[in-house]
């Protein structure tokens, strides 16, 4: 066994240095491979100069790079990003100091723009959104900055996208986060909004107010015009009860009139008829007499005075005196 380690030792000793060369050259490719090989990941591009030149851009996947002739000198990532805006202080057109930040969202899309167009992208926007910021805010009122951040918002990122086109950086939006005022303005303001909310209410109540007299004046005028319509429908229908009434009535006298007038009709009929049958004459004759003397009776209690006929004694010529009138009426007749 001693002399078995023995051969081992001897044959190591004699092949060292070729196994310092296999050993050198299993290093020296596999840092090759580290150089060579490359694996980009997904939505990011990196950007290769051979000899100091630009050379190509190298997109998601795997690549092989010439070793010590490619470098890889950017890496971008081709994601939309935000970049803080640090807050800065804006002077209004009222020449009122606000601070204001916001945030701003770029996307590379040129990354050999992005790469070569400028030293550092995210810098330079982020300047130039204050920039054009405060430009923006010195256009208007500070009343009308807490109502205009939409516009001002458009306005910073046509600005930036403008700018940046060269850079290969597109600006998809900004948005402000915050604006603080100083602490008395802050205060004068909250004391006018107090005072133009007491204002609405005060204005809202008296509204409410003046709505509700409307409507009671509203309902008082539709109650009236139903109680005078009332009243006129009781007075048409009072007026055609009573016209009905009078129409009844005067038909009712009429129809007396006219049934008198045919009862005496008749009943004169039927005494001419009495009077031209035999002994109809004398009959009227008594009944003559009898009428005379119960109307002088009667005339006699009326009153205290009494006329008296210079013939009262010739009853049978008064008599005789109306039989001859009938009969001069009925002989005309």
């Amino acid at each position: 066994m001693i002399s078995s380690y023995i051969i081992g030792a001897t044959f190591l000793e004699d092949n060292m240095p070729v196994m310092i060369v296999f050993g050198s050259l299993a290093i020296l490719a596999l840092i090759l491979v580290i150089k060579t090989a490359l694996v980009v990941p997904q939505r990011s591009a990196f950007i290769v100069e051979r000899l100091g030149k630009y050379a190509q851009t190298l997109e998601a996947g795997f690549h092989i790079l010439i070793p010590f002739v490619d470098v890889i000198r950017y890496r971008h990532s081709l994601k939309e990003m935000a970049l803080d805006v640090p807050e800065q202080n804006c002077i209004t057109r009222d020449n009122v100091v606000v601070a204001v930040d916001g945030i701003l969202y770029l996307q590379v899309v040129d990354p050999v723009k992005a790469s070569y167009g400028i030293n550092n992208y995210a810098y330079a926007t982020q300047q130039l959104a204050q920039t054009t910021l405060r430009s923006l805010i010195g256009k208007l009122e500070l009343d009308r900055t807490f109502e205009e951040r939409e516009s001002i918002n458009a306005g910073v990122v046509d600005a930036l996208d403008k700018a940046a086109e060269p850079w290969g950086i597109k600006v998809t939006r900004y948005e402000i986060k915050d604006i603080r005022l100083p602490g008395p303005i802050q205060d004068a303001m909250e004391k006018q909004m107090r005072a133009e909310r007491e204002k609405r209410a005060t204005i809202a109540k008296s509204e409410g107010d003046r709505q509700s007299t409307i409507n009671i004046a509203e309902g008082n005028r539709q109650e009236a015009i139903a109680v005078s319509e009332g009243i006129r429908t009781k007075l048409i229908n009072e007026s055609e009860g009573e016209k009905a009434k009078l129409i009844n009535e005067a038909l009712g006298r009429a129809q007396q009139i006219e049934l008198v007038a045919k009862a005496t009709a008749n009943g004169i009929r039927e005494v001419a008829q009495a009077l031209q049958a035999a002994g109809g004459i004398d009959a009227m004759n008594l009944r003559i007499a009898e009428q005379y003397v119960a109307e002088f009776g009667n005339l006699a209690k009326a009153g205290n005075t009494l006329v008296v006929p210079t013939n009262l004694a010739d009853v049978a010529g008064t008599v005789a005196a109306v039989t001859t009138a009938f009969k001069k009426a009925e002989t005309k007749n």
